[in-house]
């Protein structure tokens, strides 16, 4: 198949002697093989700032992100392939993080909203939900995890 790289770069030498405190910062970098260079950091709901920037994209933000970004992309494709010409696609995706049963946080939940425009025929509400769960069984990041993935439409 395929094999999907990202370097994630961080330097802590501005916190030498705090580091074993925990006075660093988290912010870090996300690079990917087409070039693009995100700024991240830890989620400032994990870690205070001054550690943390509210401006870098936290983990749990790009989960989020990944898995409505994914549903996004498979739903076009069966949309397309069912004969919808579709024009527009908005999603509002939330996860939720809660505690497992260790007391462990986790992402157990992520709630995608999508608003979808059409270009001359929308779907049926039983078509719309059979492409929907069409996207989710063919999602590869779906298919890769254990949060629940609700669809709200």
């Amino acid at each position: 198949m395929a094999d999907h790289r990202a370097t994630i770069q961080w330097s802590g030498e501005a916190a030498a002697g705090d580091f074993v405190k925990g006075k660093y910062s988290r912010e870090h970098t996300w690079a990917f093989d087409g070039g693009v260079t995100v700024p991240a950091s830890s989620s400032p709901s994990v870690v205070p700032a001054p550690w943390s920037s509210a401006a870098g994209v936290d983990p749990e933000e790009a989960y989020v992100a990944s898995i409505a970004s994914c549903h996004m992309l498979t739903f076009l494709y069966v949309a397309a392939k069912a004969g919808f010409a579709i024009t527009g696609y908005r999603d509002e995706a939330i996860g939720a993080l809660t505690k497992n049963e260790r007391g462990v946080p986790w992402v157990s939940k992520v709630t995608l909203a999508p608003v979808i425009q059409w270009a001359d025929r929308a779907p049926t509400a039983e078509e719309l939900a059979g492409l929907h769960h069409a996207a989710h069984e063919g999602c590869f990041i779906a298919s890769s995890v254990k949060t629940e993935i609700e669809i709200s439409h």
